[in-house]
């Protein structure tokens, strides 16, 4: 049997959970949360990486949804877009229900698994969010919210972005206390996008395993978005999983470069570099046309995930492909259908089936049951926080 082969059956007993997707966001900047506009029952690859038949043929068991709203938005604004985000996941659920169906718990996975169906969980990516209150921390959860990003890419006034200047020096004391809510909620605390300092300071604090849900290994790409290998061995300890992601220029050297004059471009054309529009993705692809960029390939992403492995083992890795959030994919991962080709790539590198299975399926169910476990206990001890965001 090919490689390509026994990684589809692989995948058909343990289909991957992928920790990120921004299909949310592209809803709404595509067809204002309109899905009969935008029907993903229907092949959506002139337009998306992700519709339903590309999630079958990729072999994605679980998803986590991000419910992204751009830092642009703030205060109000930015809970009624994140609201607007939860929202339509929960109408993609229910419009799509022989597919898709909406997961709370890791019991939820395993039976999205047995019934055929994508499971369909929901991130929040970036502190913002939440504009400084724990309460609507809470709600967020209440609503299915199972993971919360401390930051995007500037800071928040209480945790440290990585892409930003630091501020607070990784957590301020409000900064440490939503990370303690958000272990006595169950909520995973995502360290994606916040810098170093933050990483340490959230393992310093946590009472249950932490997420990566799109970050790849820093000693292999040197950009501020991955994780440094002092926090990947922190992993065991604290039972996290990071999730290699598939964004070209965190995991291509040469594409860091390459990247920051694309996105200087889309500023002269007046774009957004993260805009995927079909009007964005023309500007970029005419950008790439005369400046041929360098591409990754599904081999680029297993170096990652070999570091990872060695330098955390192999029961705190997965996969975080951030599709739909990024204008450019590698080689032979151009859309969600393409994760066969990562899990051949590394069946090539001798990964047992045994060892895939983790990457896949059961450290991303693992972390989420023990984040379920580690709530129960710390709400047999404490209630709920009162502490407020200091003004300024």
């Amino acid at each position: 049997m090919d490689l390509l082969a026994r990684a589809r059956d692989l995948l058909a007993a343990h289909p991957v959970v992928d920790g990120h997707n921004d299909l949310p966001w592209a809803l709404r900047e595509q067809a204002g949360y309109d899905l009969d506009r935008l029907d993903i029952a229907a092949d959506q690859s002139d337009r998306l990486h992700t519709d339903i038949p590309r999630l079958r043929a990729g072999g994605v068991g679980g998803q986590f949804w991000s419910v992204y709203v751009s830092v642009e938005l703030a205060g109000a604004d930015a809970v009624t877009a994140t609201l607007e985000q939860i929202d339509v996941v929960h109408r993609m659920t229910e419009r799509y229900p022989d597919d898709l169906v909406l997961a709370l718990t890791a019991d939820d996975l395993e039976k999205a698994r047995a019934q055929g169906r994508v499971a369909s969980l929901m991130g929040a990516e970036g502190g913002h969010s939440i504009d400084g209150s724990l309460a609507v921390l809470r709600a967020f959860h209440a609503l299915g919210v199972r993971y919360m990003t401390l930051t995007h890419n500037t800071n928040t006034a209480w945790a440290d972005s990585a892409t930003d200047e630091p501020a607070a020096g990784g957590l301020t004391a409000f900064g440490e206390e939503v990370v303690r809510e958000m272990n006595r909620l169950g909520m995973l605390v995502d360290l994606s996008h916040v810098s170093p300092d933050t990483m340490r300071a959230a393992l310093r604090v946590a009472e249950a395993p932490v997420l990566f849900s799109h970050s790849s290994a820093r000693a292999v790409c040197d950009h501020v978005r991955n994780v440094p290998d002092d926090v990947l061995a922190q992993l065991p300890a604290n039972g996290g999983v990071a999730m290699a992601t598939f964004v070209p220029k965190f995991i291509l050297p040469a594409a860091i470069e390459w990247t920051a004059a694309a996105d200087a471009n889309m500023r002269a054309h007046g774009l957004h570099p993260l805009d995927t529009t079909p009007a964005g993705m023309a500007v970029q692809r005419a950008y790439e046309a005369e400046h041929p960029r360098p591409a990754a390939t599904a081999a680029t992403v297993a170096d990652h995930l070999d570091h990872m492995r060695e330098v955390a083992g192999v029961d705190h890795v997965g996969i975080g492909g951030d599709f739909d959030g990024t204008a450019f994919t590698p080689d032979g991962l151009a859309d969600v259908a393409g994760y066969p080709n990562l899990i051949a790539e590394l069946l090539r590198r001798g990964w047992s089936d045994a060892d895939l299975a983790k990457l896949t399926w059961h450290n991303a169910v693992r972390v989420l049951r023990e984040a379920e476990a580690a709530a129960a206990a710390i709400q047999a001890v404490r209630g709920p926080s009162a502490m407020v965001q200091p003004a300024g």
